[in-house]
């Protein structure tokens, strides 16, 4: 099989308890109450987009729709305002998955970053449609600073699935 060129070693197999527990662990900052500050990065996005991308078959639409729902619920926005945003960003993450996965981290940032756009576009069309203010120009950064974000979280990511670099007789892998 030929590898991807982004991708420098194969990977052991994903956790689904790992996978779990960072999803919880982004919805768990995203909870925090930090205010309501327009250019501060969705951690859920980001974590949703990189399982959309690495793990297509595990996490998929319907988990960021759910995801969606609970954000909204607690941030009291629309119903489905962060729910139709999740849902759109996941369906384009599993859409480009494959060819996104040719390409070396920066790369794969820079074609993340029109998709976070349009998702926070989204999502602040659905708001400003049912009545809600305009939250400020900082909201153009939060896509930037989520692009940003993304050779890092890959980095955290798939650090446990990275195979020991010299294999001997007592570890095969």
């Amino acid at each position: 099989m030929i590898m991807p060129r982004g991708s420098d070693q194969l990977l052991l197999p994903v956790n689904p308890l790992f996978i779990a527990f960072t999803l919880l662990l982004a919805l768990a900052f995203n909870l925090l109450p930090l205010g309501r500050q327009p250019a501060l990065p969705d951690l859920l996005a980001v974590a949703l987009v990189f399982w959309n991308v690495h793990q297509p078959r595990r996490v998929g639409v319907g988990l960021a729709f759910l995801f969606g729902l609970v954000m909204d619920v607690h941030q009291g926005a629309l119903l489905g305002q962060h729910a139709l945003a999740y849902t759109g960003l996941s369906f384009v993450a599993i859409s480009m998955h494959r060819r996104l996965l040719w390409f070396g981290v920066v790369e794969q940032a820079l074609q993340i970053l029109p998709v976070f756009a349009a998702a926070h576009g989204l999502a602040l069309a659905v708001r400003l449609l049912a009545g809600g203010m305009f939250p400020g120009w900082g909201i153009l950064a939060a896509p930037l600073f989520e692009a940003l974000l993304w050779p890092l979280a890959t980095g955290l990511m798939l650090a446990p699935q990275r195979r020991a670099p010299d294999p001997d007789r007592n570890r095969p892998l």
